[in-house]
């Protein structure tokens, strides 16, 4: 007769609990080592990124600013304020849409500096004007020749592209260019810094003024934060030129990021 196992007899395999206990202080005793060395690494990391994020974002905002700078009407460009910790500067100039050179004298239609509303012939490739736009004829910047007062824009009359034919109305222009150059211009173009706020903003859209508005209203356009520093600087290189200097610092997680650019802007009306 053969015997047959006994079922209720069986071994059973596993952990004690002191060797559980074990298993969990030695994998902490090595988290926290492997913790030391990688922490450094990461801190070096998130300060790298940090950097870079600042870097791009001044940047970015300092390009946009040196792309815009550069269509300014000669003797346009104005500054106000200071924001030099926790103050607000403000640079503001009216930006060129298209330009073309009038026909003063001789055959064809010349424009006429008695009247106050003219047609006159665009010489060379023609310019494009849209409602709202007026036209500019040798701003100096001063009185008697300021595009803010109105002194030397008017408004146009005639709208389109590739025209070969320009018109204006509400005044005899003062001035005659030497070079017979006109300027297509549409609203001034305003840059704040809140170092308050932290912000850099760009208006556009706004009226012209005769006085620098602060805050210029019209629709704006967040360009940068974490702003902790600007500073833009106009200076007259001779009457035919002029430098931009625009500074721009950034502060986040305890450190700055500064960066600085300068921008030629041709002053011949």
């Amino acid at each position: 007769m053969n015997a047959r196992p006994n079922s209720s007899r069986h071994s059973v395999a596993g952990f004690t609990l002191v060797e559980a206990i074990m298993v969990i202080v030695l994998t902490g005793i090595l988290a926290a080592t492997v913790a030391v060395f990688i922490r450094a690494p990461i801190a070096a990391y998130q300060d790298v990124t940090r950097r870079a994020e600042m870097t791009d974002i001044a940047d970015t905002a300092l390009r946009r600013f040196a792309r815009d700078i550069r269509t300014a009407l000669p003797n346009s460009v104005r500054t106000a304020g200071t924001c030099d910790g926790v103050g607000t500067c403000y640079i503001e100039f009216v930006p060129i849409k298209s330009a073309g050179r009038y026909r003063e004298g001789g055959p064809g239609n010349p424009l006429d500096f008695n009247a106050a509303t003219d047609t006159f012939d665009v010489i060379g490739l023609g310019v494009d004007i849209a409602a709202g736009d007026s036209i500019v004829i040798y701003n100096l910047g001063i009185s008697g020749s300021d595009v803010y007062a109105g002194s030397d824009r008017r408004a146009v009359t005639t709208t389109g592209t590739g025209l070969t034919t320009a018109g204006y109305n509400g005044g005899a222009f003062p001035f005659s260019s030497p070079a017979r150059r006109f300027h297509i211009v549409s609203t001034p173009v305003s840059y704040v810094c809140n170092a308050g706020t932290g912000q850099l903003q760009r208006y556009s859209g706004y009226a012209f003024a005769g006085v620098q508005p602060q805050p210029p209203g019209g629709t704006s356009a967040l360009l940068a934060n974490s702003v902790s520093r600007c500073l833009f600087s106009y200076q007259a290189v001779s009457q035919l030129n002029a430098l931009i200097t625009v500074e721009l610092g950034l502060t986040k997680g305890g450190e700055t990021v500064r960066l600085v650019n300068q921008t030629h802007v041709n002053n011949v009306p």
